[in-house]
């Protein structure tokens, strides 16, 4: 077993902080390190505990989810935040994303996809779902995507937006319906067009025209 996943929760609902203790117990690489209740004590939190993910709710006590999403970036800039919260996706996910989460679920979500989503955001640094992929990628100008030659597909924009979400090429693949050699092939267009080289100056693109968080 590896070094372990050391994990923040900050949710004012006592059973849900109980329910994801339990959830993370069963996985033995998973340690949750601290906890708090509401807004202050969650940046006294992360303040006085090294981690690296936090799992953090949008509504508690004291300031507005978002001020605080971007309070935590700003205090502890190589922590990831994943959104586990009540609000609907469609309405809050790509805010949040902007605001400096790594991810975003809601807390209907099945257990199997949480800790999915604790694995993608620790290893890519992203977990988006399918449906977010989709705003973010209609939430873009197209102008944005314009090459010196050429401009990117609408299929393009959208690989362009999972990878740079941290999609590996199998999960696009499912999520679009498509085969991996298919979504490969769109990958390798988009680098082609962009006159770019890899995933990461992929990444590097998306985070300069403001396409990620």
């Amino acid at each position: 077993m590896g070094t372990p996943i050391r994990i923040l929760i900050a949710d004012d609902h006592t059973l849900v902080r109980e329910g994801l203790r339990r959830i993370l117990s069963t996985r033995g690489d998973l340690h949750v390190v601290a906890e708090s209740s509401d807004c202050q004590s969650t940046l006294q939190m992360i303040d006085e505990h090294a981690a690296d993910i936090l799992l953090l709710d949008l509504t508690m006590p004291g300031r507005g989810g978002m001020e605080i999403l971007r309070e935590v970036r700003t205090r502890a800039p190589g922590l990831k935040v994943l959104v586990l919260t009540m609000h609907p996706e469609d309405q809050f996910a790509v805010r949040a994303l902007r605001a400096g989460a790594s991810g975003f679920l809601t807390k209907d979500v099945a257990t199997d996809e949480l800790l999915r989503a604790i694995d993608a955001v620790h290893s890519r640094g992203k977990y988006v779902t399918p449906g977010v992929a989709e705003r973010l990628a209609h939430d873009v100008d197209a102008s944005l995507y314009k090459a010196p030659k050429e401009e990117l597909s609408e299929r393009e924009r959208q690989v362009l937006i999972a990878i740079a979400a941290g999609q590996s090429l199998t999960s696009i693949a499912q999520s679009m319906s498509l085969s991996v050699k298919t979504v490969s092939t769109y990958r390798t267009r988009v680098l082609r067009k962009l006159g770019l080289q890899s995933n990461a100056d992929l990444v590097k693109f998306a985070l300069e025209r403001g396409l990620t968080a």
